[in-house]
């Protein structure tokens, strides 16, 4: 019924094939997933400590850095020295708030990915800060 085709699809590049290019692992990917969720946390708590210092945010802040590191396999992450949050007029317990809801968020998708990959010790941080988050109202 239907003539098969017989040339090349316009969307492949001539001279190349499949093999051609890197192709990453479900494992990899999902550690590079994992390390970006845990360095955009590491950002929210270190934004937190910036407004709120306390031990646990900065035993959180190292455990953090410490995971990231060795996910990516190298150096510990790059984190900002002087972090300062402002969104034009709000309070710094709005700030504060919105960074713990933020903070969860971000903890959850880490959470989602440790498992999906069966990382135990990057589930259990994940969840560890999801609790210390979730003592702060989550609704806006």
């Amino acid at each position: 019924m239907y003539e098969p085709i017989r040339t090349k699809s316009v969307h492949t590049m001539a001279g190349t094939t499949s093999s051609d290019f890197p192709h990453r692992s479900r494992e990899e990917e999902l550690d590079i997933q994992l390390a970006g969720h845990l360095a955009a946390l590491l950002a929210a708590t270190d934004e937190l400590r910036a407004l709120s210092p306390s031990a646990d945010l900065d035993m959180a802040a190292e455990a953090l850095a410490a995971r990231v590191a060795w996910l990516r396999g190298g150096p510990a992450p790059v984190r900002s020295v002087s972090v300062s949050v402002s969104d034009g007029g709000a309070s710094g317990a709005d700030d504060i708030a919105g960074l713990h809801r933020r903070a969860h968020t971000l903890a959850g998708r880490a959470l989602v990915v440790a498992a999906s990959r069966a990382d135990t010790a990057s589930a259990i941080l994940a969840a560890e800060r999801m609790d210390a988050h979730a003592g702060v109202p989550l609704s806006a």
